[in-house]
């Protein structure tokens, strides 16, 4: 075990330009947990800065919010519907004009179906166009009336 804390002796007592190896190292360990904690506390500044501007829009939506549930509240007054039905002329069914189930064909009766027409293919020979002479007249080939 004597080597090894000769070795080790030898590794602390090392110097470079009258300074220990030792020490260099804790002087630039020192210096890069410093410059780590700048940037953490950068990185921490940001997202502060975006939080807090994230709940001032989540303070703006909230306030849109209640201003259209004041505004449905407003749109939805029974009075106000019931003006607007009385000026487009709207307004409630009379008693006596209410349908039974009875009375339902009356005023609207089912209507006939369509009949279905199918029409069978019929075969290509018979569909053939009859030729048409170029040097017949006009009133030859149109049909009489």
């Amino acid at each position: 075990m004597s080597a090894a804390i000769a070795t080790l002796n030898r590794l602390y007592g090392w110097k470079v330009r009258g300074v220990r190896w030792v020490e260099i190292i804790g002087v630039l360990l020192v210096a890069a947990m410093v410059f780590s904690v700048y940037v953490a506390k950068a990185a921490a500044a940001r997202e502060s800065g975006r939080i807090s501007e994230l709940e001032r829009q989540i303070g703006d939506n909230g306030q849109r919010v209640r201003l259209l549930r004041a505004e449905v509240a407003r749109l939805e007054q029974p009075g106000r519907l019931e003006a607007l039905s009385r000026g487009a002329g709207l307004g409630p069914v009379d008693v006596h004009r209410q349908a039974t189930e009875d009375s339902l064909p009356t005023l609207a009766p089912i209507p006939d179906p369509e009949p279905i027409v199918v029409v069978a293919p019929t075969p290509a020979a018979a569909v053939e166009p009859a030729p048409v002479d170029a040097a017949a007249p006009a009133s030859a080939v149109e049909p009489a009336r």
